[in-house]
């Protein structure tokens, strides 16, 4: 038995479950989730990256809600990593109208940078990373170098693949659904330290 570090790119996998599943499995217990992918390794940690919701005050409230059901149900388990997202103005060529866009920033940096770490150190003897994200190849690479033996593996979420994260770790696989539904959290959670209720948001029922 191994200890297991699960990085989870927040942003490929929610837009995963969307495309292919509306909002039906988004009220997602990433700590089961990660315990089903490897059950014979030992789950040390479940690593979140993602990054606040700008512009948008319903989304942010049913993100902040599912932040505090992970921690609530998990505690310490499951570590949220926040990135940023960036403001850009966009201009159509063709017609001159310009609007504001929305870049998500730091979530593969930050992913990379604490998988390098968790190898270097020996925290980590196997590692899933549950993205599609080709930009962490770098990452596996030197991960795989620092470290030959660890063993590396990305889980694709839904409508999401990388041919050279598959080709960089043979053993990779799309996650299903039956995994997904098999994972999720109590309609109503309770904060163990606090007695708050955190309930699953209406729009993702």
């Amino acid at each position: 038995m191994s200890e297991l570090i699960v990085y989870v790119d927040g942003f490929n996998l929610y837009h995963g479950l969307h495309e292919k599943y509306d909002r039906r499995f988004l009220w997602l217990d990433l700590e089961k989730l990660a315990r089903s992918l490897r059950p014979y390794d030992q789950l040390i940690k479940v690593k979140y990256f993602t990054a606040s919701v700008v512009n948008d005050p319903g989304a942010l409230s049913r993100q902040d809600a599912y932040l505090q059901a992970l921690s609530a149900h998990s505690g310490e388990t499951v570590e949220i990593i926040k990135g940023r997202y960036q403001t850009k103005q966009k201009t159509c060529l063709q017609c001159g109208s310009s609007w504001t866009h929305y870049e998500e920033k730091e979530t593969d940096v930050n992913i990379a940078v604490s998988l390098v770490a968790d190898v270097a150190t020996k925290t980590a003897a196997s590692a899933v990373i549950i993205s599609a994200d080709s930009d962490l190849a770098p990452a596996v690479r030197k991960a795989k170098t620092l470290a030959p033996r660890t063993h590396i593996m990305a889980a694709f979420p839904p409508k999401r693949v990388s041919n050279e994260l598959k080709t960089l770790m043979p053993a990779s696989f799309h996650i299903g659904r039956a995994k997904f539904a098999g994972a999720q959290l109590p309609q109503q959670v309770v904060d163990p330290a606090t007695g708050h209720v955190i309930h699953r948001p209406t729009k993702w029922a």
